[in-house]
């Protein structure tokens, strides 16, 4: 299975966000990640689904639309109608995760669903069936540019096992501190969607994205 790198524009200027985001789309980027935030389950704020409907105009690439707010079941209709290719819900947030999942998928939308770091695996294996992608957060969400979380890895390793096993086509994505150092353990450990915030967006970007890319591989190839 390709892996893939989702750009999150959480790290770009927001004054230029159309050409930001194009021009990470230029550079190799393979999807766009739009990380939103309430001040509520997170300490941040950040986009709405005005934002994530401008970015569905400026690009071509599937967006990637990661809910970290307090009762997102009553936005996705909302981020469908923006544009979203898929929609991240944190298990955490969500008191009827099953109905959340379903009403995403009955939008026509493809439903992910996240964890925090410290939020065991156990909280997404009954849903596992159902999505079309599981999001493990490798820093405490909120804000871009902190250190990643080594101690995540063995959860994903067990939750690429838990996939495999069901022998399921769902996708295993890693969010927070993601760059040439710490990418190819976590392409070891099974991940197959890489986001990446300020590894991209600090500056050539097309030789960011190269460089993550050819870590990645080069964990592909320790792996085999």
């Amino acid at each position: 299975m390709k892996k893939l790198l989702s750009a999150s524009i959480l790290s770009a200027d927001f004054g230029r966000l159309a050409d930001e985001v194009q021009a990470v789309e230029a550079a190799g980027a393979d999807w766009i990640h739009a990380d939103v935030m309430d001040g509520l389950f997170v300490p941040n704020i950040t986009i709405g689904p005005c934002i994530v409907e401008a970015l569905s105009k400026a690009t071509k690439l599937p967006l990637d639309v990661h809910l970290m707010i307090e009762e997102p079941g009553r936005y996705v209709e909302n981020f469908a109608k923006a544009g979203a290719t898929l929609i991240g819900v944190h298990a955490e947030a969500c008191v009827h995760l099953h109905r959340v999942i379903q009403n995403i998928r009955e939008l026509g939308v493809k439903p992910c669903v996240a964890l925090n770091p410290a939020t065991p695996l156990c909280m997404v294996e009954p849903v596992l069936p159902d999505v079309d992608m599981v999001l493990l957060m490798t820093v405490n969400p909120g804000f871009g540019g902190q250190a990643f979380l080594g101690n995540v890895v063995p959860k994903i390793r067990e939750c690429r096992r838990k996939i495999d096993e069901l022998g399921l086509a769902t996708l295993l994505q890693v969010d927070g501190g993601v760059n040439p150092a710490t990418a190819p353990q976590l392409c070891q450990a099974g991940v197959d969607v890489f986001v990446a915030g300020s590894a991209v967006f600090n500056g050539n970007y097309r030789k960011n994205i190269e460089n993550i890319k050819a870590s990645i591989d080069c964990g592909v190839k320790s792996k085999s």
